[in-house]
């Protein structure tokens, strides 16, 4: 995908919103699920309304996309009421991130936030390999050997557990890391098909994201009476919530809305920046939050993960110039000669 000619002020805008959110959110998600005084709240319930948010949000970029009520009326009509065949299509990915939404919160109620924002790069040779299988797209050999330095510096951050000596409450990072691993799988599969469902056909990305959060919409509501339906009867739907938890709310709202219209001004590049960087901010934080003891295993992982990713994300090279310069050269060659 092409970048488009913007300012350097701006894609460094870019870039740091999206390192700030991707840091915070896994911050402040793991404070109001181990430190933050005040009783728990239920994660399904958080996943729930971020839902809703994005709902409200997307619907809000609808209307200045269409420019009036009357189109907007009109667009909702012709692709979600009277298109309940496409609505069962995005119903898929909305199951499979409601899943994933719901194991970062298990993952950061037992891991590190600085653990978990290394493991979660996971979500790349995932992705890398929906992206072959799914969409029939090839790697290079230096996006291949990324992929696997990069599990090879997850399996140094997990190799031995870091402590938090500031987190009183019990954790299970085995469990910390079954969710990751479910997230991330989640992840991959997700995003490759809604990328094939949007290159599918020329509808508005705020429409298809409509049609994906009233699914989600549904899903996570079905989530919170399965698993928190009797203490949510009890309790009421909002129980536990605190300034810190609507600020997650807003983050996992507002993050990925903001991540999916701003890529398209960065490159993969600076997208792994970004993704480095806030490793870099989470283990900060971590430390100062949380009392997180840095060991050699890990700070060893972490850097061939930030390694990995800037590979990773590094344009290929276009062989196709070389190959027909080289047959050109061979040509003259061949008229000098005779």
């Amino acid at each position: 995908m092409a970048v488009e000619n913007v300012s350097v002020v701006f894609k460094l805008y870019c870039l740091t919103v999206m390192t700030l959110v991707a840091a915070t959110y896994t911050v402040a998600l793991r404070y109001t699920r181990t430190i933050s005084s005040g009783d728990l709240y239920f994660s399904t319930t958080a996943v729930c309304i971020t839902e809703v948010i994005k709902l409200i949000l997307s619907l809000g970029m609808l209307a200045k996309e269409t420019g009036s009520l009357s189109r907007l009326k009109n667009a909702i009509e012709e692709h979600v009421f009277f298109s309940p065949r496409e609505l069962l299509k995005l119903s898929v990915p909305s199951v499979v991130y409601a899943i994933q939404n719901n194991m970062a919160f298990i993952a950061l109620s037992n891991l590190d936030a600085a653990v978990y924002q290394v493991t979660y790069q996971l979500k790349i040779p995932c992705t890398a390999l929906c992206t072959v299988l799914m969409l029939n797209r090839s790697l290079s050999w230096l996006q291949w050997f990324s992929v696997f330095m990069l599990c090879g510096g997850v399996t140094l951050v997990q190799w031995k557990p870091v402590e938090a000596t500031k987190v009183q409450i019990a954790q299970n990072p085995f469990l910390g890391f079954v969710a990751i691993a479910i997230a991330v799988l989640c992840s991959g599969f997700a995003g490759v098909y809604f990328e094939k469902v949007l290159k599918s056909s020329d509808t508005s990305l705020w429409v298809r994201n409509i049609q994906m959060y009233l699914s989600g919409i549904v899903v996570t509501l079905i989530g919170v009476y399965l698993n928190d339906g009797d203490n949510v009867l009890e309790k009421g739907f909002f129980f536990g919530y605190t300034p810190w938890v609507c600020f997650v709310v807003f983050l996992a709202s507002v993050g990925g809305l903001y991540t999916s219209v701003v890529v398209k001004y960065t490159d993969n590049i600076m997208k792994g920046f970004s993704a480095a960087a806030a490793i870099v901010l989470s283990t900060v934080a971590s430390v100062i939050l949380f009392g997180l003891k840095i060991t050699i295993t890990f700070s060893s992982g972490a850097l061939l993960v930030c390694i990995s990713i800037y590979l990773y994300g590094l344009p290929k090279q276009d062989t196709s110039k070389v190959v027909r310069e080289d047959t050109d050269r061979e040509s003259k060659q061949k008229l000098i000669t005779v």
